[in-house]
């Protein structure tokens, strides 16, 4: 008995030391990177998220070492859109951040939210609680996903592979997909059914396209129409591409909507050349082109008669557009799209209509240094919501279903920064509040409906998608 209690009391001694050395080594941990992590949470989480995790598994082109990564921070590389940051930072800060960055990358668990994700978890928001079904957990950046006539699924990978996904769960690669350049945030993006695909079986997938010049690799948004059978693509054909074609690999867009005159509209992001790109109507960069299905484009788009304009535009001054839904109720466009550091938008895109960027933003440069002090101005549209801090807007669905009581007519996007979905609340096109759901589950891509009118929201690293099943409660 003698043995037992003291075996007892070692043990709860021991636990207590452990905690007592646990929370002392996090809280010097904390001390030692107070300036590093204000700095990181300031200047790197709206591209790279609030958390370390999706350093882990990263392939470090230019090395991972406290050296190494320091470097990449200092002399940035424009091309992939990672700006420098020598003009902000000191020498001295540079390396602390660096060595914070590497820290986080080999203890990854302790840059987690206050209550960590679980999928097993019951999830409630107002009168609604729901839990989640994992679909797969296979595909390694699931960007974009549409739902066949039998609710099955197919599935974009940003590494370039498309797959369909079976009701019963099974999994294949669908043959014949586009050839992509995988480089930076480029890939397979997008994916949508043509309004009569049940007669016609035609698909619609945006990817990043790229070509030689030279000794240059060059890269744009593209969009190709195919026929869909039995997991292979047939008729490929291109039907859009955003020129000119530039070096860098960041900022493609990539959408896909169709509106109810079965007309396709793409979002294209200006491939960060803010300067010369979203304010000029001669480039397809910056912009929301509508087209007819076939590639063609219909006579009555805005710019469609004026000289040097590209056809297609439909609306131009638009950063990097990732999210595009079309409510049909209200016969909307609506559009989000990453602003720089701070200043995410959300929009209604109207026919001709100049939506600023960059001469009014709420945003500021990475670097921290300003680039506009307008934030409206006469004759460009002011955005129907903005975030700040920016949360990396990607993917968007309406709630369209009455399994979702309360939530009918709601936008739902997701956030790359802060790995959650955002339920933004509706009245008509008047936007009244906002909830985050789901906290930590991942940066999320997308999010949609499936025929029966369930949600699913797809992450990446690590890339699963989830359908939020909700429990009626019992009175």
């Amino acid at each position: 008995m003698t043995i037992t209690i003291f075996s007892r009391f070692t043990i709860v001694s021991l636990f207590l030391i452990f905690v007592v050395f646990s929370c002392t080594e996090k809280k010097e941990t904390d001390d030692a990177f107070a300036n590093a992590k204000e700095i990181y949470s300031t200047t790197c989480a709206s591209c790279h998220g609030q958390q370390m995790a999706m350093f882990v598994d990263r392939k470090w082109k230019h090395g991972s070492t406290v050296d190494s990564i320091a470097m990449t921070i200092k002399n940035g590389y424009i091309d992939l859109g990672m700006p420098s940051f020598v003009s902000l930072y000191s020498e001295e800060q540079i390396k602390e951040l660096a060595e914070y960055i590497k820290y986080g990358i080999d203890n990854t668990k302790t840059f987690t939210f206050d209550n960590p994700f679980n999928p097993k978890d019951t999830f409630t928001e107002g009168d609604l609680t729901y839990t989640l079904e994992l679909i797969t957990d296979s595909v390694d950046a699931p960007w974009g996903f549409v739902f066949l006539p039998d609710n099955s699924m197919i599935i974009t990978d940003m590494d370039g592979d498309l797959y369909h996904r079976s009701t019963d769960g099974i999994l294949n690669i669908v043959a014949n997909a586009p050839k992509v350049l995988r480089k930076g945030q480029g890939g397979m993006l997008d994916i949508e059914l043509d309004p009569d695909f049940e007669q016609n079986g035609m698909l619609y997938i945006s990817f990043s396209k790229g070509k030689m010049e030279g000794e240059e690799e060059m890269a744009t948004t593209a969009v190709i129409s195919a026929k869909y059978a039995n997991n292979e693509l047939t008729n490929v054909q291109e039907i859009f591409e955003a020129l000119p074609y530039f070096s860098t690999k960041h900022h493609y867009g990539g959408r896909l909507e169709f509106d109810n005159n079965k007309k396709l509209f793409i979002s294209v992001g200006e491939r960060g050349k803010e300067k010369i790109n979203p304010q000029s109507l001669e480039s397809a960069c910056g912009k929301i082109h509508r087209i007819n299905p076939d590639g063609s484009i219909p006579e009555d788009n805005p710019f469609y008669n004026t000289e040097g304009a590209v056809k297609s535009i439909y609306s131009y001054g638009h950063r990097n557009p990732q999210g595009m839904i079309f409510d049909a109720t209200t016969n909307t466009i609506w559009e989000h799209e990453h602003g720089p550091r701070g200043g995410d938008e959300l929009n209604i895109i109207k026919k001709s209509e100049n939506y600023g960027w960059p001469v009014v933003s709420f945003g500021i440069n990475y670097d921290g240094t300003t680039f506009t002090n307008n934030t409206t101005m006469e004759g460009m549209t002011d955005s129907e919501k903005y975030w700040v801090p920016s949360i990396a807007p990607c993917g968007m669905a309406q709630v369209n279903s009455d399994k979702y009581p309360g939530w009918e007519s709601d936008l739902l996007v997701g956030s790359l920064r802060f790995k959650y979905l955002v339920k933004v609340e509706m009245d008509g096109t008047k936007i009244i509040g906002e909830i985050p759901l789901l906290k930590n589950i991942g940066r999320v891509r997308n999010v949609g409906l499936d025929r029966e009118g369930f949600i699913y929201v797809s992450t990446e690293q690590p890339g699963s998608i989830y359908k939020l099943i909700p429990i009626k409660n019992e009175i």
